[in-house]
């Protein structure tokens, strides 16, 4: 493995995401949401968490299962997501970028996953 995590695009888009997800639910709209909010942004700090515990575990096997436990968290933010887009805490434009992200994310996490598993 031999980079350092914070060398991986894919954990440097996590924290793209959280920090995105912390700003947007900011909002005086969201803020007073306190159960979704915090889930949330709970949700998308646990994304590069993961990817950053898995590699620091300096085994195969336990990197693939904190990457697909971050792909989880990529899809509950993505609903999380679209519950607030319904209740009127985002705009439809802020929202599906947000959630186009994820998507990005998730199918990075993905194939990281593939390469690590074709490599053992």
């Amino acid at each position: 493995m031999g980079r350092r995590f914070e060398d991986l695009d894919v954990w440097q888009r996590g924290i793209e995401l959280s920090q995105r997800i912390y700003k947007v639910t900011a909002s005086p709209a969201f803020s007073k949401d306190y159960g979704l909010r915090d889930q949330i942004r709970r949700a998308a700090v646990s994304v590069p968490s993961n990817i950053s515990e898995g590699f620091e575990r300096e085994s195969p096997g336990d990197y693939c299962r904190f990457l697909l436990i971050a792909k989880g968290s990529c899809g509950e933010v993505r609903t999380q997501l679209y519950i607030a887009t319904g209740l009127g805490y985002l705009n439809k434009e802020e929202a599906d970028s947000l959630i186009a992200d994820c998507g990005k994310l998730s199918s990075m996490l993905s194939n990281l996953v593939r390469a690590i598993q074709n490599r053992t």
